[in-house]
Parts: C-alpha cells; structure tokens; sequence
C-alpha cells in the first residue's frame, strides 16, 4: 500500500514539472508539451536551458540600430601612383584616351578592353569623378616613365605636413670640430623643412653678446644657400640668446642665386655697386 502511495507521489509530482516547464516555454513560441517520458522531460529541460542562455541585445535607439557603413580614412599626405587598372574596370561607360594622348570619347567597357587586347596595351585611371570617368591606354614603359616623373615630382614639392621645430643648444666657446657636427646636424633638420630653434647659452654674462651673435652668422653663413631667419636673433635674458632658422622657399633660393652672382661680378670687376650705377647712368 505504501509503496503504491509513493509511485502516486512520484507521477503526480512529474506530471507538475512537466506542466509547469510547458507554460514556461509557451512564452519562448514552443508547443506546450504533452505526457512524455522521462527521457523526453530531460531533452526540454535542457533545451529551455538553452533558451535561457540566448544572448541579447540591450536596448538602443533606433538610429543606434542602424548600421554604419565602414569607410576608409583617406590620407591626404599620401603618395599619389600610376596603376594598371587591368580588366576589372568598375563603369560600364568611360572616356578614353589613346596612347598618343588623343581623345577618342565616351566608350563602353567591353571595346575598351577589346582594344586593349589588340594593342597590347594598359588601362590607367585618370579622373574617375569626372561624368564618365576618364581613362588612358598606356604602355608598360609609358607607365614607368610617368612614375619617375612623378616620383621626382614629389620630391621636389612633398605633402605638406604639420611643421617639426628641432631645438639645439650651443656655447660660444664650442670648438670648431663640435661646431662642424652641431652645423650638420642643423643642416639635415633643414634638408627636411624643419624649423630649428639655436639658443646660444653664455657661461659669463661679462663677455657680453658679441660673440653670441658672431655664432649665429657663423651658422647661417654656413647653409646661406638653402636657410633663414624665421625668427631674428635676439637676448632672451643676460648670457642666453636665440633665433629660429627654416628652409627658404623657392623664390628665396632664386632671389638668393641672383644676388651672389651680382655680388660676383662685381668682386670680378674690382667695382662697387655704386660704381656700377654711376657707369649705367
């Protein structure tokens, strides 16, 4: 009779789980469950741990749920190259260019490469926000020759960039070998449009500024061809002195050619620049 008693217990109590597990999972759109087995009641209980385990997304805005496309930053101090763009060519309507640098108009994609195979020829990307784009056919030496040119162009004018001040600090006792180094490395800080602060500290005050100011000609003298005074030379305090040299601009250098080849002809000819103005009236 107990033990009768016990296996009542024991279905009723089952019976309870498995109806309390049904109206759980009906939150979740699972189908209330029926009379199963043990086995099967074990198979639920698991999955509806699962469920409980689900990750879930906090709560956002609408616009914080709208995706963002990714775009790649552009650097404007980037170098700029000439690249085959192969036969992948992205519009379907470009303008060409020939070879010889003649225009042959707007052109579907597929005679473009049409003619590419015929010629032997490249494809290089000129304008591609022009309406169409523009294109050119160009060799593979005609290729490495506009690189060069590029790449020499570069040189010449490089991206301009945020300004880099160097500071050095010199003595005017310093000897002339250390001064040579001190001048080169000035010279090289120069050579890459850098701005350089020259602070020329005295040990004794009683010595006056001559020979602070003496050093800084002696400095500029040495790179006159390429530097200048972005910042005169001037007594910041008693036995310290500064200036700021930077690279002369283009018309500078120019200028600067012109005047020592004037300054030349006149050592040339034994005559001052007063006399020459007297002899060209």
């Amino acid at each position: 009779m107990a033990a009768l008693c016990l296996k009542k217990l024991l279905d009723q109590a089952r019976r309870n789980q498995v109806n309390y597990i049904s109206r759980y999972l009906v939150s979740f759109g699972v189908h209330p469950l029926k009379r199963t087995t043990r086995f099967q009641t074990w198979v639920v209980t698991e999955h509806a741990k699962k469920l409980l385990c689900l990750p879930s997304q906090s709560f956002c805005t609408h616009e914080a749920a709208e995706e963002k496309p990714k775009t790649n930053k552009v650097n404007p101090n980037a170098k700029k190259t000439i690249e085959s763009v192969g036969k992948k060519i992205p519009h379907r309507i470009i303008q060409l260019i020939d070879e010889n640098g003649q225009n042959e108009g707007p052109m579907h994609r597929a005679d473009v490469i049409r003619i590419m195979d015929e010629r032997g020829l490249r494809l290089v990307l000129l304008s591609e926000k022009a309406d169409p784009p523009v294109y050119r056919l160009m060799s593979g030496q005609q290729i490495h020759e506009e690189r060069l040119k590029l790449k020499e162009k570069q040189k010449v004018n490089p991206p301009k960039g945020p300004v880099q001040q160097k500071e050095i600090t010199l003595s005017p006792t310093i000897a002339q070998h250390d001064l040579d180094t001190k001048i080169k490395q000035i010279e090289q800080w120069i050579d890459k449009k850098h701005h350089v602060r020259v602070t020329v500290q005295q040990k004794r005050s009683a010595d006056g500024p001559k020979d602070m100011l003496a050093l800084f000609g002696q400095i500029l003298d040495a790179m006159s061809e390429k530097a200048t005074y972005l910042s005169e030379p001037r007594i910041v305090k008693e036995g310290r002195s500064t200036c700021v040299l930077r690279h002369m601009s283009d018309k500078e250098i120019r200028e600067h050619k012109k005047m020592e080849k004037i300054k030349g002809g006149q050592r040339g000819t034994g005559k001052s620049s007063t006399d020459l103005h007297a002899l060209k009236q």
